[in-house]
């Protein structure tokens, strides 16, 4: 979920490999010595309300996580995870989103917010609350200055408002949370109102972000890792913390000064082995290439788009194309295929990212096509043109079934292939 504005208030199937140690080390709950806990959190790909493409930009007491994701990823837009904020705990369902940082839920006192999962934040409930107070550290605060404030306004027109405060947030209601700051909305519009998630886990760089707090106390170390589950397998987990990585896995150099997203140095797209005719800087216009966990599709600058659609086009021959399933949106569609996913690799090319240390990462079909609903047998490109911005966004769909680890102390982003649906809990 890019976004467009931010107040930073506080100052294919694969072919898998055999089930490695890292998976082992990841399903298991017991760690060597050598390494660090990690939290695993489950992921879940929830329900969407709109065809729109989403383009959103506690004490723990194991150092490294993992949760399950929950999720269909275009026909629900967005990866979400059980989130427990409070004392008592109130639960909610947050979106993951690498693509902002503040993590916030609505408040009970917002007059302006939409009917989500779960029953709205009460901080008069929580022992533990906190307001943060308006002082010099803030860079908003709410009209009365009694409260540092936060505005996030999306990319696809949407918004949440609110203001910060500070309580224990814990990823497992049998685990002892640890105070961290968080938005409590007080206003929501567009996609943000509409949507069935409570709101947004964000994992984004930047003071407020959930990952930087947790660094910051010694909970975790500077790493997390994603991984969602293939097409109509959904699931996946996340990990917050550090744990070696797999021999095979690709990286690319993150440079935390080139923007503040989570930016890789991607040189070069092959379809079937053959690089785009594109210009050699048209990758790192404007913010570059980044990854966006909140964002479903992937976007290129208007001439990559078109050299992507055509060469895809070239490789299918003469294919028959037909109308997308949102006239918002400039979707390539095509008819006339397998309707089993393990079935398209003979028919739709293999990609290829290509980054700067002449590493590359394999996109199977599943990581570059969604299913046209209306239609057996179709699919479309999961990439699309971005106006008038040269940057490249490469949303959740292009990591179907690829274990993604953000080494925020290396500043690196690890690709493993892997079946990530395995990994959920």
């Amino acid at each position: 979920m890019m976004l467009t504005v931010v107040f930073f208030l506080f100052l294919a199937f694969p072919q898998w490999e055999a089930m490695s140690g890292v998976e082992a080390l990841l399903n298991s709950t017991a760690y060597p010595s050598s390494v660090t806990q990690v939290l695993k959190l489950p992921l879940v790909l929830s329900e969407k309300k709109s065809l729109i493409d989403r383009r959103i930009r506690g004490r723990v007491d194991v150092e490294t996580s993992s949760m399950r994701l929950y999720d269909d990823l275009v026909t629900t837009g967005y990866y979400s995870t059980k989130v427990y904020i409070g004392t008592p705990l109130q639960e909610f369902t947050l979106i993951v989103d690498t693509g902002s940082a503040v993590t916030y839920v609505p408040c009970s006192s917002c007059q302006s917010c939409g009917h989500h999962q779960n029953p709205r934040f009460e901080p008069k409930l929580s022992a533990t609350y906190q307001r943060v107070p308006c002082t010099g550290e803030c860079e908003r605060c709410n009209p009365g200055r009694t409260q540092c404030a936060y505005d996030n306004q999306y990319a696809e027109k949407s918004s949440s408002r609110g203001v910060l405060g500070r309580d224990v947030i814990s990823f497992d209601p049998d685990i002892v949370g640890n105070e961290v700051v968080f938005g409590c909305g007080n206003e929501e519009s567009g996609a943000i109102y509409d949507q069935d998630a409570d709101g947004i886990l964000g994992l984004g760089r930047g003071k407020v972000g959930v990952m930087d707090q947790l660094v910051r106390m010694g909970v975790v170390d500077e790493s997390f890792s994603l991984c969602y589950g293939g097409i109509d397998v959904g699931g996946g987990a996340m990990f917050l913390g550090e744990f070696p990585p797999p021999a095979s896995m690709v990286f690319s150099s993150s440079d935390p000064q080139r923007s503040p997203y989570y930016n890789v140095d991607l040189k070069k797209i092959l379809v079937s082995g053959v690089a785009l005719e594109v210009d050699p800087n048209v990758f790192d216009g404007n913010l570059g290439t980044f990854i966006d966990s909140g964002t479903t599709l992937a976007y290129l600058p208007q001439q990559a788009f078109l050299a992507l659609r055509d060469s895809v086009r070239k490789e299918l021959g003469n294919p028959n194309e037909i109308p997308g399933l949102d006239p918002n949106i400039e979707e390539v569609c095509f008819a006339g295929y397998d309707t089993e996913i393990s079935g398209l690799s003979s028919s739709f090319p293999q990609l290829h990212l290509v980054f700067g240390n002449e590493e590359k990462i394999s996109l199977n079909p599943e990581n570059y096509l969604y299913r046209h609903y209306n239609i057996q047998g179709a699919y479309c490109l999961g990439v699309l043109p971005n106006g008038n911005d040269k940057t490249t966004l490469l949303g959740e769909i292009m990591f179907r079934n690829t274990l993604v680890k953000y080494d925020l102390k290396n500043s690196r982003i690890g690709f493993w292939k892997t079946n990530c649906s395995k990994l959920s809990i």
